[in-house]
């Protein structure tokens, strides 16, 4: 016995004792946010459009021939959003050429993709207003069918760039066209629509181009993009893009409707005198126009997007890219869009965005 208690303690003293293994301490895990964005969203996209539905938001932009849906949840993350075109031109017809300014809107529980189109790929007299028409409530899935022109027949003349939007609990429809077949102006026209893709009355005149902002590059003289933007009581701005596109000089103008006033009478309306929202080339924004609006995830803010070049000299062509930038609102109830933003240039994602 004695033998045996020094062999063990010999055997403790040379290999000691054994210890419980030390736990594995696991680092936590750290996610990076990327809290900011910097314009441009993509690398074309002139025209470009949002909507926000539910939890998603579907941008689309001119495509020429086709017309193409983006749906993202974060529009700050647009180039990796999926996207899926909804309808091709055909070859021949009144919408087979100049596939332009594309507009989804869910209206009346079905989504109506509006856009302008023509017969011609030279002769833009041929400009149309097309609306396409879809039940499913995801307007990625479903069928898309044509539900045709949409036209004043008493002046189906140049149409384009056509909006909707709800007032005193009526539906119209706003776009740019001209007064005549001859004539060349690009002015802003309204009327009342009886359901999503038919007119109710005869077109109404609310804006011609009347100061030298709006005919930068005539002839033409150009008002055209009209877009709706309502404040938080509801007032009603008119916001469109000013002079040819063709030139550096694009803008944007707006006009106010009077509290109670009746959208289809123009003296109901009052034009600023001067624009809203113009160029700033040490920004690389050249001809900023054709713009949309929508508001952050959680609701809080506002924001504009819209296209513009990085250069001078770029004209109306794919070089056009969307950005957007967060505006506010003046004590006087107005918004207040600011100038645009530096492109390349880090800023904070709109609030309520998530990865």
């Amino acid at each position: 016995m004695k033998n045996n208690t020094l062999i063990l303690l010999l055997f403790v003293t040379v290999f000691g004792c054994k210890k419980a293994p030390s736990p594995t301490v696991i680092p936590p895990v750290i996610i990076v946010t990327d809290t900011t964005f910097a314009n441009p969203l993509l690398s074309s996209g002139p025209d470009p459009w949002v909507i926000k539905k539910d939890s998603f938001y579907y941008y689309m932009h001119t495509s020429g021939d086709r017309i193409r849906v983006w749906q993202t949840k974060a529009m700050s993350k647009l180039s990796t959003a999926t996207s899926q075109t909804i309808w091709t031109k055909p070859a021949i017809g009144l919408n087979s050429q100049n596939v332009w300014a594309p507009e989804l809107h869910y209206l009346d529980g079905k989504w109506y993709a509006y856009y302008t189109a023509g017969s011609s790929a030279s002769d833009l007299g041929t400009q149309r207003m097309f609306v396409l028409e879809n039940a499913s409530a995801d307007p990625l899935q479903g069928t898309w069918v044509e539900k045709g022109k949409l036209s004043d027949p008493l002046a189906d003349y140049f149409a384009i760039d056509e909006t909707v939007f709800e007032q005193g609990g009526k539906r119209y429809l706003v776009w740019s066209g001209q007064q005549s077949a001859s004539d060349r102006t690009q002015r802003i026209y309204i009327a009342e629509m009886s359901n999503p893709y038919t007119l109710s009355t005869s077109r109404s005149l609310i804006s011609s181009p009347q100061f030298s902002w709006e005919s930068i590059g005539a002839p033409p003289a150009v008002n055209e993009g009209p877009e709706i933007v309502k404040n938080a009581a509801g007032k009603v701005f008119l916001v469109f893009s000013a002079s040819g596109c063709w030139t550096d000089d694009y803008s944007l103008g707006m006009m106010t409707l009077k509290d109670g006033g009746n959208p289809m009478n123009a003296a109901d309306w009052t034009k600023n005198p001067q624009p809203v929202f113009s160029k700033v080339p040490q920004n690389g924004a050249y001809g900023p126009g054709h713009n949309a609006f929508f508001k952050s995830p959680d609701g809080k803010e506002d924001w504009i997007i819209y296209h513009a070049n990085p250069f001078a000299g770029q004209g109306c062509s794919d070089t056009r890219t969307p950005r957007m930038q967060k505006f506010t609102w003046n004590g006087d109830g107005t918004p207040n869009f600011g100038q645009p933003v530096l492109i390349n240039n880090k800023m904070a994602r709109p609030s309520g965005e998530k990865d």
